[in-house]
């Protein structure tokens, strides 16, 4: 949502040429070798179908989640959805159908499947809110509403540990401009919270790495990724700057990462994602095919539990459609951008 340092790689290459040096053919095909699949190259999305229009209400559509549930679902959320419209939806793949599964609320951002209790989680950015369904759509309830270090939450995303607590991107601060945003966690109770990081430029996009052992996070704002190290009682054992997003007009969004730990990074401003390998080489650009009209975002993405199958939310003043492309490794529970 909106409300929402490449590690250059050079140095590298220049070190193992240098390594190499002396050794024939074999330098350039160990070089070939070692950038085999670094760079950056384009991959077409195709067109799945359109879940939305742009709301008279509200003056646009805006889709977001998206995540599997346990019934092999796509649950959506439309961020910008009014009351009484489908704010959460969930997709028959196999067949295109489509069912509203939550009417009420706010402004939600993310939905998450807990691995603790199998409820949906969904972050109300509107409300300061994250409520809990059952994966059916019903039974609403409010699971964390409380002030975090004395602010009010702005949750944007959301990202669960295997133990089921709770990792909330922060984008307090966004609408005045102010580098006040956070990552809070939550128990997986609702009865504890922490910051784990803050002074943020509009945190957006949170995810797990492969190994849970830390966490990737997207400041809009700033247009960079960093890296928490997560120790075994959820607090922090290192932060860096990781990643540093050439995105032009775009901005940074949702975070999903694969089973092989390789980013998906949402870009707000352009329906496209660029994904990146876990040591901060960007691999590809996934864009929608050339000549597409009234598309502006692609805020996230989900890949198949198990398989490579990605899907991708787009939205703009064409309305807000689901695209597919081949993920580089298979969908695991990271999979599913926030």
């Amino acid at each position: 949502m909106r409300h929402r340092p490449i590690v250059p790689l050079a140095a590298l290459a220049v070190t193992g040429t240098l390594l190499l040096s002396g050794c024939g053919t074999a330098t350039a095909e160990a070089e070939s070798e070692a950038t085999a699949g670094t760079t950056d190259r384009t991959v077409e999305a195709h067109e799945v179908m359109r879940l939305t229009e742009p709301h008279p209400e509200t003056g646009m559509t805006l889709l977001e989640g998206p995540t599997f549930g346990p019934d092999g679902r796509l649950v959506v959320v439309d961020v910008t959805a009014p009351e009484g419209e489908p704010k959460v939806m969930g997709v028959q793949l196999a067949d295109g159908t489509v069912e509203a599964l939550h009417t009420e609320g706010g402004a939600y951002t993310s939905a998450q499947f807990s691995p603790y209790d199998g409820r949906l989680y969904l972050s109300d950015y509107a409300a300061g809110e994250i409520v809990s369904l059952a994966p059916d759509g019903g039974d609403a309830r409010t699971f964390f509403s409380e002030p975090v270090d004395g602010a009010r939450m702005q949750p944007d995303d959301v990202a669960f540990d295997e133990e089921g607590n709770l990792y909330v991107s922060d984008s307090l601060g966004l609408s005045e401009g102010e580098n006040r945003g956070r990552v809070v966690r939550i128990s997986r109770d609702g009865t504890e919270s922490a910051v784990l990081a803050d002074n943020l430029a509009a945190t957006n996009g949170i995810s797990f790495d492969a190994a849970y052992d830390g966490l990737w996070f997207s400041e809009l704002t700033a247009n960079r990724i960093s890296y928490l190290g997560i120790g075994p009682e959820g607090e922090v054992t290192s932060r860096h700057t990781a990643i540093r997003v050439d995105g032009g007009v775009a901005q940074t969004d949702s975070i999903a990462v694969d089973a092989d730990g390789n980013l998906y990074v949402g870009l707000h401003g352009r329906p496209a994602m660029a994904v990146y390998s876990p040591n901060g080489d960007r691999i590809a650009t996934v864009e929608v095919p050339p000549g597409t009209e009234g598309l502006e975002s692609a805020t996230n993405v989900a890949i198949t539990p198990g398989g490579t199958t990605a899907y991708m939310t787009v939205s703009g003043p064409a309305g807000g459609y689901l695209y597919s492309f081949d993920a580089f490794a298979e969908g695991t529970r990271q999979s599913n951008g926030g």
